[in-house]
């Protein structure tokens, strides 16, 4: 099951349980989690953008080793809330997931790796290092929204 809406995501969930996010990157995967409660979002790793199924194959690995039950994937908007481009791409993203069984939620990431960049900045975090941090760190961001979407359910 693959949705735009919290709510259709938040029924096919169990009770609890981990969330994985994933912020798509034309060079890299950004990889967050949040706790079985889903309180709180933590930036994770960064996955190379090589083969699709290299790819795949770490997700794979991901998910059973923090026995993940759903998926947030960040969904490219464009500022007036039209689906751009890379839309497609996130969708078809989604898609090529489906035979794990877990539910997807297609979130809007809309200035998340701005807003995460900002506050790098602010906390004074070299360049070199934002640049190996920062897709994680929006994947977090993106979950972070969700799930504070699902506990506003």
């Amino acid at each position: 099951m693959i949705a735009t809406d919290a709510r259709a995501f938040a029924e096919a969930l169990p009770d609890a349980g981990r969330l994985m996010a994933l912020d798509l990157g034309s060079k890299t995967i950004g990889v967050a989690f949040c706790d079985a409660g889903w309180s709180f979002a933590t930036p994770d790793k960064t996955i190379a953008r090589t083969k699709f199924s290299k790819e795949k194959a770490q997700l794979v690995d991901l998910v059973q080793r923090q026995s993940i039950v759903g998926l947030v994937i960040g969904l490219p908007l464009n500022m007036d809330g039209s689906e751009s481009p890379r839309c497609q791409s996130a969708r078809a993203f989604a898609r090529n997931l489906a035979d794990l069984d877990l539910p997807v939620l297609l979130w809007d990431e809309r200035w998340s790796t701005q807003a995460v960049e900002r506050s790098m900045v602010a906390s004074d975090v070299s360049r070199g290092k934002r640049a190996a941090r920062i897709d994680a760190a929006a994947a977090a961001y993106i979950l972070q929204g969700a799930i504070d979407a699902l506990a506003a359910l």
